[in-house]
């Protein structure tokens, strides 16, 4: 059984950072691709950040010079750093992971971590 867990969601000021954390564990041969996503209220879930398990990255516009996303292969999680938040970033914010067990590939989320940016 394979589960994603985030961590590291909060309320912070206009302004300031955040670092999320999203940890991988279960029966797992390999991680690929990893994502964030995020879901503001009353608005479609939308892709934030990725990075391959090669270190590869892509970013939403919105986000790009403010987000960095980073992980670690041998601790299966995957990182988001958040600087000079803004009150559109607030959202509920999900990880994604495509994983490859015993019964072969498969996409995985979290359970999602809130993120408010407000003063």
């Amino acid at each position: 059984q394979v589960q994603l867990v985030e961590s590291g969601g909060g309320l912070v000021q206009p302004g300031g950072s955040l670092r999320l954390s999203c940890a991988a564990s279960g029966s797992i041969f390999s991680i690929d691709l990893m994502r964030w996503y995020r879901q503001a209220p009353g608005k479609e879930r939308e892709l934030v950040a990725g990075i391959t398990n090669g270190g590869r990255t892509n970013y939403a516009d919105s986000v790009k010079g403010r987000f960095t996303i980073s992980r670690d292969n041998a601790k299966n999680t995957v990182y988001l750093q958040m600087n000079s938040l803004k009150p559109e970033d607030t959202a509920v914010y999900y990880c994604n992971a495509h994983i490859f067990t015993v019964d072969g590939p498969s996409l995985y989320w979290g359970q999602g971590t809130r993120v408010t940016v407000s003063s």
